[in-house]
Order: C-alpha cells, then sequence, then structure tokens
C-alpha cells in the first residue's frame, strides 16, 4: 500500500506535466493556462453548490436523530474534489469533477467498503427497536472505575522521581 502511494505522489506530476506540454503544444500556452484557471473556478463554484446541499442534508438527518453516514461520506469526497480541482493539472481535475457525480462515489464507497472489510476487523449491527425507546428510557451497562482512578491517581502522586 506504502509503494502504491509512493508511486501515486510521483507519478501524478510527471503525468500532469506531460500533459500541460502535449495540451500546451496543441492549444497554445495561453489557453492551456485559461483551462486550468477555469476548472479552478467552476470547481470552486460546483463544490460550493453540492456542498450546501450536504450539509443541509446532513443536517436534516440530525434533526431525525440519525447519523448522516452517507453525508458524511460525499462530504469528504467533495472536499477532496476541491483540493484536486485547485491543483493545477488535468488528471487532478479529471477525478476532482468525477467526485462531483453521485454514481461515482456510490462506486467509489462500493470498493472502499469492501477495501475496509477485507482488510479490518469490524462488526457493525444495527440495534432494535425496543419498547423501552418509546417510554425515553435507555438501557446500558456501566462500570464504576473512580476507585481504580483513585488508585492510579494516588501512586502518580507518591512516585519517587
Amino acid at each position: 500500500m506504502g509503494l502504491l502511494i509512493l508511486l501515486i505522489f510521483i507519478g501524478t506530476p510527471i503525468l500532469e506535466i506531460t500533459l500541460f506540454i502535449d495540451v500546451g503544444e496543441r492549444i497554445g500556452l495561453f489557453n492551456t493556462l485559461l483551462l486550468v484557471i477555469l476548472t479552478a473556478i467552476a470547481g470552486t463554484a460546483l463544490l460550493k453548490f453540492q456542498g450546501l446541499s450536504v450539509l443541509a442534508r446532513a443536517r436534516e438527518c440530525l434533526h431525525e436523530n440519525r447519523f448522516p453516514m452517507e453525508e458524511v461520506f460525499d462530504g469528504l469526497c467533495l472536499v477532496f474534489a476541491g483540493a484536486l480541482l485547485l491543483t493545477p493539472g488535468f488528471i487532478t481535475d479529471t477525478i476532482g469533477f468525477l467526485l462531483f457525480f453521485s454514481p461515482f462515489r456510490l462506486i467509489l464507497k462500493s470498493f472502499g467498503s469492501r477495501f475496509i472489510a477485507k482488510r479490518s476487523n469490524i462488526h457493525m449491527s444495527r440495534a432494535k427497536p425496543s419498547q423501552s425507546a418509546d417510554n425515553g428510557i435507555i438501557d446500558g451497562e456501566y462500570q464504576d472505575i473512580t476507585e481504580d482512578r483513585k488508585l492510579t491517581n494516588d501512586k502518580i502522586n507518591h512516585k519517587d522521581f
């Protein structure tokens, strides 16, 4: 995984420079620079519009007492898209614009969740609604650790230096 990240950090600038030279030869230096600036401006406008939309959806979820998991993922994708669009380059701009499209984010989420599931030990379950949830009672377990904390503090205070 580390090698892949290293190759991306080395390979992306090389590909971007090669593409800049090729596009610059075809449409000219001024037009190439103008295209890079316009993609940054368009990306910023899209980021503002979609970011506010995701924020509104997240607020709705929070008002419904649901964790906005999809909105958090979409927000992270949009932040990453904004960073890519502000980075000069055609490859980074292409990836950044793709992150603005919901179907692309769904594909990315699918691959990401499978990747995490294969490489981690995460167990998730959904709590079944109970009758106690309706009357405002929350069932839970606790362990009193005040004695353990007091003993730890006493050991720290009496430690010889």
